[in-house]
């Protein structure tokens, strides 16, 4: 019973949490057909009753998390979150099943922003709301996974970034509580100020919440089919959701030391400093391309090309248009930068830019070697020297990462689609991005079509991507199980 007491805890918050998110929708739904307006009440109080439940089971009972209950709250937490957030959608429609609403509630909370839904111009508000509360939420839980809970964990070299949330001591648990706050008060804020832009831009104020939420979490819902698409006549909400996308994908711990007084801390950063130094190469070089062989003036091509660069390497998934229409370089040159993702402690997905650039420090000492066999050359990053367990971390982490998309483009394939959507499908499940690529799942496409058995494999990939593969992958061992 010890082993469950924290995982009723943190289960039944998200249920109270999910009741919560559920009133704003209802009463925005007071308006609607009466159907939607009790799936949200109906909702909110079967989680409420839950929670209730879980809250005085739990109480009044002294733990310790160990990293073993850590690995089950996570997962758990993300898969009860995902089904409790399908509920309005499936019961508020009902031309949807159970396994799509449960493939958009998991695309939202992941924030990856593949929708099954159509029809997104003239659907309740109140559910084009909930769509958007589920990537927001989901957004600021993966911070706090990436902060305090996969450097505890040791995921993928995330222990690069230990902070003192990342230290479950007692001792070591105000800090952390006064950080978790800190990082809340600065999401909020600059959500806020996103949505103030976007509606100074030209967006009505409810296309300028919504978006605001998917934009900040990195999650990419939008109120149109055709994304934000919708507003291409509108250059200003194309550089807003530039500028917000970009600013999602920066560690939320350093705006935190900024907010501190430690200024410094953000723009001296070497992951900092190479993403946004990635990201500036890419769109002037395809935007340059773009103005050679098209009648584009400079301006129009880098409005475009900056805004869907940046929404596919922040894994958002917004679209302002077409890009596969550009050229077959285009198809190549995004099919890469869906694996880069931005930085970590942020809400952005993928492998993130700091496995990246210390791949590349490798090589780098590597070669050296060749040359210099004898000489000793230690790998640093940000000041600090990586171990040789954060390398091991990094490549457990990296060839799991390709293993879990080449399985699901297998499984994929054996449900009938072509090797171009499976495995793009795959590639933008795991790296949380969005649209894939191909007529069926690309950037002008939708995955409503897809067979629900490809449906819950997509869904899973989500999960594994958004978790850092290994935090999932760890609960299939007999190794984990053991007393």
């Amino acid at each position: 019973m010890k082993l469950i007491h924290p995982i009723i805890l943190v289960l039944s918050f998200v249920l109270v949490l999910t009741a919560a998110m559920a009133i704003p929708c209802a009463l925005l739904a007071l308006g609607e057909p009466s159907r939607i307006f009790s799936a949200f009440l109906t909702t909110s109080l079967v989680c409420g009753a839950f929670s209730g439940m879980g809250f005085v089971g739990a109480s009044g009972k002294r733990f310790e998390v160990s990293s073993k209950q850590l690995y089950l709250i996570t997962v758990s937490s993300w898969c009860l979150f995902a089904v409790v957030g399908a509920l309005p959608l499936y019961l508020a429609m009902e031309s949807l099943s159970f396994t799509d609403a449960f493939f958009e509630s998991m695309s939202g909370i992941t924030t990856t922003g593949s929708t099954i839904l159509m029809g997104l111009d003239g659907m309740p508000k109140s559910l084009l709301l909930w769509r958007g509360i589920l990537q927001w939420v989901g957004g600021i839980g993966i911070i706090m996974l990436g902060i305090a809970i996969l450097p505890f964990l040791h995921i993928g070299g995330m222990r690069l970034f230990t902070t003192e949330s990342s230290d479950w001591s007692g001792k070591s648990l105000p800090r952390a509580h006064t950080l978790i706050q800190n990082i809340g008060i600065v999401y909020i804020s600059i959500t806020l100020l996103a949505c103030l832009s976007y509606h100074l831009a030209g967006m009505g104020m409810f296309d300028a919440v919504v978006h605001a939420m998917t934009t900040v979490s990195t999650g990419g819902f939008s109120n149109y089919d055709a994304s934000v698409g919708h507003f291409d006549d509108s250059p200003a909400i194309l550089w807003m959701g530039s500028l917000f996308m970009l600013l999602g994908s920066l560690p939320f711990g350093l705006y935190v030391s900024t907010m501190r007084g430690k200024s410094e801390s953000l723009w001296q950063d070497s992951q900092v400093h190479g993403f946004l130094l990635f990201v500036a190469m890419v769109v002037l070089i395809l935007s340059a391309e773009r103005v050679l062989h098209s009648d584009l003036s400079f301006l129009d091509a880098m409005t475009h090309s900056a805004f869907n660069i940046i929404s596919i390497i922040t894994t958002t998934g917004y679209v302002s248009e077409d890009y596969t229409q550009w050229g077959s370089y285009a198809v190549v040159v995004f099919f890469y930068l869906m694996f880069v993702g931005g930085c970590s402690g942020s809400t952005a997905g993928a492998i993130k830019i700091f496995r990246f650039q210390i791949a590349v420090a490798l090589l780098r000492n590597q070669l050296h070697l060749m040359r210099h066999p004898h000489a000793i050359y230690k790998t640093k990053y940000n000041g600090r020297e990586v171990t040789d367990e954060i390398i091991r971390s990094i490549v457990a982490f990296t060839f799991y990462f390709g293993f879990t998309i080449a399985v699901l483009t297998f499984c994929l394939s054996l449900t009938g689609l072509d090797f171009l959507t499976g495995l793009s499908a795959s590639v933008t499940a795991v790296t949380n991005v969005g649209p894939g690529l191909g007529d069926i799942v690309g950037p002008s496409g939708n995955f409503s079509s897809l067979s629900d058995i490809a449906k819950w494999l997509l869904t899973a990939g989500m999960l594994f991507g958004r978790l850092e593969i290994m935090t999932v992958l760890v609960l299939f061992t007999r190794t984990f199980w053991k007393t």
